[in-house]
């Protein structure tokens, strides 16, 4: 435990460096966020404001990983999902590169970004197949059974939840601090079940994701510095659901990722409400987070909301594996 949580100081630190380094580079190369026309009005004065910024805690976490492998890390398991991470990571830095490059909102296509995510999740988790941490047993939180599922359906199955996952999250990251506050109680979480379970090495992910996600929190907390853009978001989104994989338990998502579904579902009612409706609309914006800021909400009180309610599903998660734990 002392090895985690120093893991997630000095990540914390060497992210916050690279931060301070990186921000004057984005700066000067002007690669700043174009914000979406039909976002709410107030948030054009964030126009400008350097994307980009997952790089600090991508690279702070990398360096923390290798640190951790010199000094004797025995399993592999936490560079898969970094590597998982890295090359969504990949995907949302095109994505952002054709945002600023292109000066407007959208970058890829949502077909292409399908594709490449399709392509990256079904690499990974035939790696951890092969490497015998991924079965096709299907755990059923709170009833701790396991269900046999066809390797086909399974693959299907999990390239479903990894993209549905990370873009989840990325969906998530619409308001100054939401996105970083949402997912430190569930790297959180990540890191009581890889210790409880006995994959103590691989807690060592999450914790420097918690580092470096809390030194991101000092440049993105409202007025945002900086933004950590698809690079970021995807990035993360990767990490999350590439732990749940990792240590065979993809249904707790469904709890620990609570607030990443309810942004999600925000959008796909909107949508078929409006269709449905010839024009009217069920929030006043989605993702939800914007229906609650056109409510008067101020992007801290939501920030706090949302953080809270996604420990408190955290919290269920624990125990909803507690069968697993004993």
């Amino acid at each position: 435990m002392i090895r985690i949580l120093l893991t997630a100081a000095v990540c914390c630190g060497v992210s916050a460096l690279l931060g301070h380094f990186l921000l004057p580079v984005l700066r000067a190369l002007k690669a700043g966020q174009s914000v979406r026309s039909i976002g709410p009005t107030w948030h054009n004065n964030k126009a400008g404001t350097p994307l980009m910024m997952g790089l600090m805690f991508i690279g702070g976490t990398l360096i923390c990983l290798l640190v951790n492998l010199a000094f004797g890390m025995t399993d592999y398991t936490p560079f898969y999902v970094y590597a998982l991470a890295f090359c969504f990571g990949a995907v949302g830095f095109l994505d952002d590169y054709c945002k600023v490059k292109k000066k407007r909102d959208m970058g890829l296509t949502a077909i292409q970004k399908s594709l490449l995510q399709m392509a990256v999740s079904a690499v990974f988790l035939y790696v951890l197949y092969r490497e015998g941490v991924l079965t096709c047993d299907l755990y059923i939180p709170f009833w701790n059974v396991r269900f046999y599922i066809h390797p086909a359906f399974f693959v299907l199955f999990a390239m479903f939840v990894i993209v549905g996952t990370v873009n989840a999250v990325n969906l998530t990251d619409g308001i100054d601090g939401l996105s970083a506050s949402v997912t430190i109680p569930v790297m959180v979480f990540f890191v009581a079940a890889s210790v409880a379970l006995g994959r103590e090495n691989l807690a060592l992910l999450p914790a420097c994701m918690i580092g470096g996600l809390l030194a991101y929190l000092r440049l993105n907390w409202h007025p945002a510095k900086a933004f950590m853009g698809d690079t970021g978001s995807l990035f993360m989104g990767g990490i999350v659901c590439g732990l749940a994989f990792a240590l065979d338990i993809p249904l707790v998502l469904i709890l620990a990722g609570f607030v990443y579904i309810v942004e999600t579902l925000s959008v796909i009612l909107q949508v078929t409400y409006f269709k449905a409706t010839h024009g009217k609309r069920l929030f006043k914006m989605s993702p939800i987070h914007h229906h609650f800021e056109m409510s008067g909400w101020k992007e801290e009180k939501i920030v706090l909301t949302f953080a809270a309610v996604s420990a408190v599903m955290c919290l269920i998660a624990w125990f909803s594996i507690s069968g697993l734990t004993h």
